[in-house]
């Protein structure tokens, strides 16, 4: 039996170390790929409102900066956590990665690849692509960079995901 979920991966924090994802077992989950200077950044304040909305229920946000659309992510370490203060970031911010192509992340090959994950087949065009997870490690959606994480599509789909049993 193959292994559906995001838990087989450990990603690379800020600090150097490195995480499993499994650390978020039993958690509904929105994996965006994020940038500084993107003309969708303003959606970090988006993604602050919404892990606000959702506070104290079993949902996280998991923020993977990346430079892989028009240089636009020049940060690295210790930038990347200063710009997440100046925004007021309440969510986890991990160490930049590759999103696409033949040096993509292994958590960004399975998005990519529905014989991976069972699901989906979806790669970043840009910055700010999300993923939703549910509480199994279960890739369930989408979307594209242009859809808010307020909007009313996001905020639907994650409340039915968190308040299922």
């Amino acid at each position: 039996m193959t292994d559906n979920t995001i838990y087989k991966f450990n990603v690379p924090m800020l600090n150097g170390l490195e995480e499993s994802l499994s650390a978020y077992k039993n958690k509904v989950l929105l994996i965006v790929n994020t940038a500084s200077q993107c003309g969708f950044t303003p959606q970090m304040k988006d993604l602050v409102e919404l892990k606000n909305e959702f506070a104290g229920l079993d949902f996280e946000i998991l923020a993977f900066p990346s430079n892989d659309f028009g240089g636009q992510e020049p940060l690295e370490g210790a930038g990347i956590i200063q710009f997440c203060e100046n925004n007021g970031t309440n969510f986890h911010v991990f160490d930049k990665i590759r999103v696409r192509g033949p040096y993509a992340h292994p958590l960004y090959k399975f998005f990519a690849d529905k014989k991976q994950n069972g699901v989906l087949s979806s790669v970043p065009r840009w910055n700010f692509h999300k993923f939703l997870v549910n509480r199994l490690g279960v890739v369930t959606d989408f979307f594209y960079p242009f859809t808010k994480p307020t909007s009313k599509k996001i905020r639907k789909r994650i409340d039915r995901l968190v308040n299922e049993i």
